[in-house]
């Protein structure tokens, strides 16, 4: 069994890896996540923070006009690890930051650095829950049909509940 902070470990190369985050803003639009493209660099990841570069008139900036108080869910692009992350969402137009995080992706997506219709996202992660998913995690429950026993609800295996 992973400790919280080998879990965490997992967490940030998994992000390394595959980027990509269902974010949204809690209690608007029904709780509705969509699919963001999250940023960070070492000095980001000892802070918790995660960028996003978006359009200024992108509704989930919209949406912090009700509150700024954001969730994610992540998903690794082995599904060998799940999270759920709570934090703060704000506009930081910090051009060091945007010129430390800019790179040929993002530049496809506006006219340079400059462009008034792009706005930064800082995403401070306040808390996470991840869960470690293995083969045999997958497996089990369908030994146990086989098997007829009953699944071992709430089971822990390698789960975190982490401060960022």
């Amino acid at each position: 069994m992973a400790d919280d902070r080998e879990i965490e470990e997992k967490l940030w190369k998994a992000l390394e890896d595959s980027p990509f985050i269902m974010l949204g803003i809690d209690g608007a639009r029904e709780g509705a996540t969509q699919p963001m493209t999250a940023q960070f660099e070492d000095q980001d990841r000892d802070a918790g923070i995660l960028w996003i570069f978006t359009a200024k008139d992108h509704d989930l900036i919209r949406a912090m006009g009700q509150s700024n108080q954001a969730l994610a869910t992540y998903t690794s692009k082995g599904h060998d690890l799940f999270a759920s992350l709570r934090g703060t969402l704000q506009i930081d137009n910090d051009r060091e930051t945007i010129d430390r995080l800019w790179n040929p992706i993002v530049a496809e997506w506006y006219e340079g650095k400059d462009d008034p219709k792009m706005a930064l996202l800082r995403f401070d992660v306040e808390d996470a829950k991840v869960w470690l998913s293995t083969v045999r995690g997958f497996l089990k429950p369908a030994l146990n049909k086989l098997l007829g026993r009953k699944p071992d609800a709430g089971a822990k295996e390698d789960v975190a509940e982490l401060s960022l």
